[in-house]
């Protein structure tokens, strides 16, 4: 009976090992992604472009806690966000193109 369950045990032995690689291949990767995001959050200032989750694309003009105060636009339209709610920093701010290509359509 001992060889039996041994066998039972050895048999489970590779789906066991298949289930714990795949739950490394999946978290490690989703916690460097939350740490990095985390980080770029917690770096915000005045003056950043950045990208909202819903596709805002503004510059920071205030930074509080929890708030990100947001000026978007030729007028210049000021929008509140959770800090949360932005998805990234922007390279080269989206704003100025778009003020560029509508002069350039005058």
């Amino acid at each position: 009976m001992d060889s039996a369950a041994a066998g039972s045990l050895t048999s489970l032995l590779p789906f066991v090992l298949i289930m714990v690689a795949l739950m490394a291949i999946m978290i490690i990767p989703q916690k460097k992604k939350d740490k990095k995001v985390k980080q770029m959050l917690a770096s915000l200032k005045p003056g950043d472009k950045v990208r909202t989750i819903g596709g805002i694309y503004g510059t920071i003009t205030k930074v509080t806690d929890d708030l990100v105060f947001i000026q978007v636009g030729p007028d210049k339209v000021r929008l509140v966000f959770a800090r949360g709610a932005v998805s990234q920093v922007e390279e080269q701010g989206v704003e100025n193109v778009m003020e560029d290509s509508v002069a350039e359509s005058k």
